[in-house]
C-alpha cells in the first residue's frame, strides 16, 4: 500500500492515507515536483508513461511524487529523481503552493506541492514504468508551447510554469 501525508492548508501533518483513496476523494496531501536544468539553462521535461494511473502520456517536470512520513522534501526528491530518471542530484527547495484539479480516471489531485530545483548535466536513464520520453527545452519556448498546446501538459506543471513566469516578470520589473 502506498500512502500519502495528509496536511491542512498550513502544510501541517494530519496523518496518512492510502494514495488512491486520497486521489479518489480529493483530500489535501503533500507532494513535490522537481525542476531540473542543465548547465545551458534548459529545463528537463519528461513525458509520463502512457499507462500511469492519471495524466499518462502528458509532458511534465522532470520528477514528481509524494514524500513518505518522516522524509523531507529534499530527501524524497533525491530518491525519486534516481527512481524515475536515474539522476543523482540534490534538489533544493524553491517554493510551495496548493492546487486542486479534476483528472482522468475520476481522480482529483488536491496537493500541497513543494517545488524543488537542481542543475545537472547527467544523462537521464528512464524508468519505463514512470517515463516514456524526455527532452531538454528552452524555458521561453516551453512557456510558448504550453500556451499553444495546453492539453499536452500536466495540470500541476502548467501551474508551476505560470508561477515561475510571474516570478520572472517580477524580477525583470525590479
Amino acid at each position: 500500500m502506498s500512502e500519502v501525508i495528509l496536511v491542512n492548508s498550513k502544510d501541517e501533518v494530519l496523518g496518512v492515507l492510502d494514495k488512491m483513496e486520497a486521489h479518489h476523494n480529493g483530500i489535501l496531501h503533500r507532494a513535490f515536483s522537481v525542476l531540473v536544468y542543465n548547465s545551458k539553462g534548459e529545463m528537463l521535461i519528461q513525458k509520463r508513461a502512457s499507462d500511469k494511473y492519471h495524466s499518462g502520456g502528458l509532458w511534465t517536470n522532470a520528477c514528481c511524487s509524494h514524500q513518505q512520513m518522516g522524509e523531507s522534501s529534499e530527501e524524497a526528491a533525491k530518491r525519486r529523481l534516481k527512481e524515475e530518471i536515474g539522476i543523482d542530484a540534490n534538489p533544493e527547495f524553491l517554493y510551495k503552493f496548493i492546487y486542486k484539479a479534476e483528472l482522468d480516471n475520476n481522480l482529483t489531485e488536491f496537493e500541497y506541492d513543494h517545488v524543488l530545483t537542481c542543475t545537472t548535466d547527467q544523462k537521464p536513464m528512464l524508468n519505463p514504468e514512470e517515463v516514456e520520453d524526455f527532452k531538454y527545452v528552452n524555458v521561453k519556448s516551453l512557456m510558448l508551447d504550453i500556451q499553444q498546446n495546453p492539453d499536452d501538459y500536466t495540470f500541476w506543471f502548467k501551474q508551476i510554469m505560470e508561477n515561475l513566469q510571474s516570478k520572472m516578470m517580477l524580477e525583470v520589473e525590479s
